[in-house]
């Protein structure tokens, strides 16, 4: 069995930022699609560049 991959904070830059691993993975335009904690998914809805809206949030294990 694989480590989950880690949280790539709210944006998406630095995955060192949050030692969590990702539960969610939220859709965004142009880019590939950024996988979050759940503590970063507010804020990588509001804050993270070319999240669609409405939010397209899939749930990772």
């Amino acid at each position: 069995m694989t480590a989950p991959d880690p949280c790539r904070g709210p944006y998406g830059e630095d995955p060192a930022a949050c030692g969590d691993p990702a539960r969610f993975e939220v859709a965004r335009h142009a880019r590939e699609p950024l996988r979050v904690c759940p503590v970063h998914l507010g804020p990588a809805l509001l804050l993270a560049d070319g999240v669609l809206w409405p939010p397209g949030i899939t749930l990772v294990r």
